[in-house]
């Protein structure tokens, strides 16, 4: 009998056991389970869409169960006879945002398509989704069975509608963070010119630290798929388009935030190649984006804001960073309970301020909480928000929207600058779209707003410890 901390040595990451470990339970290929999700903010309830074979899987084969913390819900593959836990992956959903909807708490019913990739495993196992509690732990959603021999199984070949192409190779993909770019609303004649949007896209995240000190460490690829007409769907303008990818614009009626509703189809699309992270991209230059931990970011390619979009909306995706900025407007509705701590990594209720969840990145001597010039904030920025509302309604041009933009950095940039605590680490109130009662780590960030180049010590913090979890650190 193994002495607890030796068995444990022998399943750590990169041993000869844990690798031994994957060959016994899973064959090499990749799974997919695509369901529905749906409810409204009281109820919800999974149903099963279909079981799919992709190609090899893409990750790690000695890190198997996730042990971040991170994401709203939690998807774990159980070996049906001994229930141990052979795969786990924390991840937030889009459904997770709709319920904290002011129709989802009307009593509003909606139905979303969500997917969960995971190795294909070689005897009957059980597919469990479980959805964090407000004591920080996770409550079973449901158990779907499945035997990887079923004839339920979908075996046909992934569609080759789209061309995948590799844009930077640094390793096997087990072995690295793979992104994978699709793009939205380019037609045959424009391809050549998504093809510099990828570049353009790569170029600024990886521009930007921490990602810019740690480019060996991802691969990057790519994929061609042409659009029947230029552009994506944006209802607020009155124009809709039917794309491989869906991106749309106005998602919960919030006529920046881009999303993608047609989940089935981009996951097709997305087998072509492997990857761990995905980054969907439009042919627009209407500012807009999203991003959602586990699942995507989305950016207009051709906004003169992509840089910013790229960095802030690929922090919600890859390492769950909430956004840190209150006074926008929003389409949630108490998207963190009260009296809870947020799962986020740089978002804190400061339920005990002697227990700051960043505590080692806190500046020494700086008070928690940690005063700063809200107020005076709150009155300018809210006034820019004003006029920036006014001028999307008159149907000002992208042009214009970036000089008012300008205009805006121009003025808050100084006096988030000048405040007595900046550029140090404490706890400052006001985050993820509360003024009061949450708090971020530093009175500025690429999470709260465009003014900076960097992401504050916790957030860049949280992005290395992503990074060195897919690369089995």
């Amino acid at each position: 009998m193994f002495h607890i901390p030796l068995l444990l040595a022998l399943l750590a990451p990169g041993t000869a056991v844990a690798e031994s470990f994957f060959d016994t339970h899973f064959t090499g290929s990749t799974l997919r389970y695509d369901y529905f999700h749906t409810g409204t903010a009281g109820e919800e309830h999974i149903s099963l869409d279909r079981l799919r074979l992709e190609g090899e899987w893409p990750g790690r084969r000695d890190r198997l169960t996730d042990e971040s913390g991170l994401g709203k819900y939690r998807f774990s593959v159980v070996d049906e006879a001994s229930q141990e836990v052979l795969f786990s992956a924390g991840f937030s959903s889009i459904y997770g945002e709709w319920e904290t909807t002011g129709a989802a708490r009307g009593g509003a019913w909606r139905t979303l398509h969500e997917s969960q990739r995971f190795p294909e495993p070689r005897r009957p196992v059980e597919l469990v989704l479980e959805k964090r509690t407000p004591d920080g732990g996770f409550a079973e959603l449901q158990r779907e069975p499945l035997d990887p021999a079923s004839r339920f199984v979908d075996r046909s070949p992934i569609p080759t509608r789209g061309k995948a192409w590799p844009m930077i190779e640094n390793g096997p993909p087990a072995d690295k963070v793979d992104l994978l770019v699709l793009g939205d609303g380019y037609t045959a004649d424009e391809l050549e010119g998504y093809h510099r949007d990828v570049r353009k896209v790569i170029d600024a995240l990886f521009s930007f630290p921490p990602f810019a000190d740690r480019r060996t460490d991802f691969n990057v690829w790519a994929v061609d798929v042409a659009s029947e007409r230029s552009g994506v769907t944006r209802p607020r303008s009155g124009f809709w388009n039917t794309t491989p990818v869906g991106l749309t614009y106005n998602a919960f009626d919030s006529e920046r935030y881009m999303l993608s509703f047609a989940n089935r189809e981009l996951r097709e699309l997305a087998a072509l190649a492997p990857y761990d992270a995905l980054i969907l991209i439009a042919n627009s230059d209407k500012y807009g984006g999203g991003g959602i931990y586990n699942l995507y970011s989305t950016a207009a390619a051709k906004s003169a804001q992509l840089p910013y979009l790229i960095v802030h909306e690929f922090g919600h995706a890859f390492a769950s960073l909430g956004d840190e900025y209150y006074t926008s407007q929003v389409s949630y509705e108490e998207f963190i309970t009260p009296g809870t701590e947020p799962s986020e990594p740089n978002i804190t209720a400061l339920l005990d301020a002697g227990k700051v969840k960043w505590a080692e990145h806190a500046t020494e001597g700086v008070p928690l909480p940690t005063p700063w010039n809200q107020d005076e904030y709150d009155e300018v920025s809210l006034a820019f928000q004003e006029v920036r509302g006014e001028l999307r309604a008159s149907g000002a041009s992208e042009a214009r929207m970036d000089e008012y933009f300008a205009e805006v950095a121009a003025t808050t940039g100084p006096m988030l600058e000048g405040e007595e605590h900046a550029g140090k680490v404490g706890a400052f109130e006001g985050a993820a779209y509360q003024a009061k009662g949450l708090y971020r780590p530093s009175v500025d960030c690429i999470m709260f707003s465009r003014n900076p180049d960097h992401y504050c010590p916790v957030c860049a913090a949280a992005i290395d410890r992503v990074i060195d979890l897919h690369l089995g650190r």
